[in-house]
């Protein structure tokens, strides 16, 4: 399964060029003379640098069922619903820096599900040092390196979620270290169980492996292999391979994609058997006529045979195929996303307005998004 998903990505990456998986902003202040004789001004990064976002949207569902929402963050029906208010920082001096990246709201809360309290509001937390610039330490909570969609709404230009962003990774709590070498860049760390930053005191505490494979062919096309995998705190093990190439063709059309299979086996009392997965596999087609107009279509196929993730009921498990085409509306910092979706499943897993099973569900949403 998992080279049919990573054949599917080389197929296409011939067509692809670059589109950054991640979206970091930074300014610089320049000191003035008004000396003839004196050297040229030096660029001096400012000590902190501050950047935000704030979410809101509407969501009606075709068969007015919030229940037909599968995946993360949208989880409501003919309602108007907040998302995030987010605020991060960042301090950046020779050697040593820190990101503090804070998020309030039912999408922060979900994002941190294994935490509690005030502490679900801590996206990301996390101090590095590099003691060259080929070589960055660092320790703390970070997002995960796993998958396309980020959890930031301004970094996606899909309002809703696939099912692979829903079904995790979400944060990694541990140490790392990235290496860059040319065109090519490694990170390899260790940390708790997915999602825990604080390991539950009544279960075990393995420690995770996570590495990431980087690799631009050029300017123009990027290439992201990655790992996560140990044993839960409930005793299964899980490893999950993870990719993702980025894109851009022209500057009006870009394409993303993003395949990852995950495997689990549980705990019979003396070891780990019965090996069972879940796999998905999405494209990401993106046009941008004009500066302040784009439309993104993605098409992902989500199996889950096994029932891990969602149980049908009967004996086989539902394949899923979502379509989702989403129109960005741009000006200054704010971004206005009409969407559509339509999920399509093997079984009957959503539900009709009357209460009965069906295999499709039909949404329209309505998002208004603020960055700065």
């Amino acid at each position: 399964m998992l080279q049919k998903i990573f054949a599917t990505g080389i197929a296409i990456a011939c067509t692809l060029t670059a589109y950054t998986q991640t979206n970091e902003t930074a300014s610089a202040t320049t000191t003035t003379t008004t000396d003839p004789g004196a050297p040229a001004p030096e660029e001096k990064k400012p000590l902190i640098t501050f950047s935000g976002s704030a979410d809101v949207y509407y969501r009606y569902d075709f068969s007015k069922q919030a229940s037909n929402n599968k995946t993360s963050f949208t989880n409501s029906h003919n309602a108007f619903a907040l998302g995030m208010a987010s605020i991060k920082a960042e301090h950046k001096g020779e050697k040593v820096g820190v990101v503090i990246d804070l998020g309030f709201g039912p999408r922060a809360k979900e994002f941190a599900y294994a935490d509690e309290g005030i502490t679900q509001a801590i996206k990301q937390l996390y101090i590095s040092y590099s003691p060259t610039d080929w070589l960055k330490f660092s320790a703390g909570t970070w997002a995960t390196h796993v998958g396309y969609e980020l959890v930031d709404p301004q970094l996606n230009r899909n309002y809703s979620m696939s099912y692979m962003f829903t079904n995790g990774p979400f944060t990694h709590t541990g140490l790392k270290a990235e290496l860059t070498k040319g065109k090519s860049g490694l990170m390899v760390g260790v940390s708790n169980a997915t999602d825990y930053r604080i390991p539950p005191s009544d279960m075990i505490n393995r420690k995770f492996l996570i590495a990431q494979y980087s690799f631009a062919a050029s300017d123009n096309l990027k290439f992201y292999l990655n790992y996560v995998g140990g044993k839960n705190p409930d005793t299964s093990k899980v490893n999950q391979f993870d990719l993702v190439i980025t894109g851009k063709v022209s500057d009006v059309f870009s394409l993303g994609y993003n395949g990852t299979v995950n495997s689990s086996k549980a705990w019979d009392g003396e070891k780990n058997v019965d090996s069972k997965s879940w796999w998905g596999s999405a494209v990401y087609l993106n046009v941008d006529p004009k500066p302040w107009f784009g439309l993104t279509l993605r098409g992902e196929y989500f199996s889950d045979k096994n029932q891990l993730k969602y149980p049908t009921g009967v004996n086989d498990g539902a394949n899923i195929f979502a379509t989702t085409l989403s129109a960005n509306f741009k000006t200054g910092g704010l971004t206005f996303i009409p969407e559509f979706r339509f999920d399509n499943a093997s079984e009957n897993i959503f539900t009709n307005e009357d209460g009965t099973g069906k295999k499709s569900a039909g949404s329209f949403v309505l998002a208004a998004v603020y960055s700065f």
